[in-house]
């Protein structure tokens, strides 16, 4: 069987081994595509493009409380980052910690993205600070946007405003028109318009003044990593061929753990020269990212809540909606 995939990140060291062909799905032809996640979303939201892809969590748990059910999700889970860290506001804003966002005007690429959504539950959570209490700017419009394909509306209670199209987060930030941005995409892709480096402006900083600090904080006391980016398969395919659900799952399983492998020779080689200590090795031997629903439950069950609060979806959508039966158990 041939199957056309849509992965995300070319460079994402847990899917390589599928793209190059080291690891391959029992039974399964795959045709990779390569394309950037903010199109890639749209791209299978609005035309279906590929029999197995990415796919933003926050956009498929509204796909499928919404009534479109032609994904299934495969607990395969691509990208994860504390987002809450990576929020820049300007210097001359007077924000210096999470509270001070309120009242203020605050970019965001798309007010559904999984990053967003995560990182205004841990603002809600963690700070107090709820999405009512900011103004919100989105770059996206609806012809190009997961949103426009989800039939997306500002929940009750927040404001949100559009971008118009011949300005951008970017642009913004650097005049003064928005005082911090909950999340920023530069790569060139169909959906995205922003360009300018804000990372490297005077006038910019991050919210955090030690992101990696907070993080840390965060996953000591949660015990969550966030996930952004899972795989979805057609429900027509995966229920004619049951059987590919698992085969897929235990191919992305095996990549996973080559992942894992080059990791631990790197750090190895670290160890052997004497530049980190043996029980920074041991630390570095424990998986931290692994594919499964039991091993990810609480992350997921938390997207579903923080969804559900929100105003995305509207009840907490359970994961046996989301995914595909046969994974379950995994």
């Amino acid at each position: 069987m041939n199957l056309r995939l849509g992965i995300g990140l070319a460079s994402n060291p847990r899917t390589w081994p599928i793209l190059d062909g080291r690891v391959t799905a029992d039974g399964i032809d795959l045709t990779p595509s390569v394309v950037h996640p903010s199109e890639l979303f749209w791209r299978q939201l609005r035309f279906g493009d590929f029999d197995v892809s990415e796919m933003s969590f926050s956009s498929l748990m509204m796909a499928r409380a919404n009534g479109d059910d032609r994904w299934v999700g495969l607990p395969i889970f691509t990208t994860r980052r504390f987002f809450h860290t990576e929020i820049l506001v300007r210097r001359d804003s007077g924000i210096e910690v999470p509270a001070d966002l309120k009242g203020r005007r605050v970019g965001v690429p798309e007010y559904q993205q999984t990053a967003a959504l995560w990182t205004r539950g841990v603002l809600q959570h963690e700070f107090g600070v709820a999405p009512e209490d900011m103004e919100f700017w989105m770059e996206r419009g609806s012809s190009r946007s997961h949103g426009g394909a989800t039939g997306f509306a500002p929940p009750a209670g927040v404001t949100i405003h559009q971008i118009p199209p011949d300005r951008n987060i970017g642009t913004m930030m650097l005049s003064g028109e928005l005082e911090a941005t909950l999340l920023y995409l530069v790569d060139p892709n169909l959906v995205d318009r922003s360009t300018a480096d804000l990372w490297h402006q005077p006038a910019i900083r991050s919210l955090f003044p030690d992101p990696l600090a907070e993080g840390i904080r965060f996953y000591r006391k949660t015990g969550i990593y966030p996930i952004n980016h899972g795989m979805v398969m057609k429900r027509e395919i995966a229920e004619q061929h049951p059987w590919t659900v698992l085969n897929l799952l235990k191919a992305f399983n095996c990549a996973n753990e080559i992942a894992n492998k080059q990791r631990l020779e790197h750090a190895s080689y670290h160890l052997a020269m004497g530049l980190i200590p043996r029980e920074v090795n041991e630390a570095l031997a424990k998986p931290v990212v692994t594919h499964g629903i039991e091993a990810n439950r609480k992350v997921l069950e938390t997207a579903a809540q923080y969804s559900y609060e929100q105003g995305l979806t509207p009840r907490v959508t359970k994961l046996e909606e989301v995914f595909a039966p046969s994974a379950m158990d995994e």
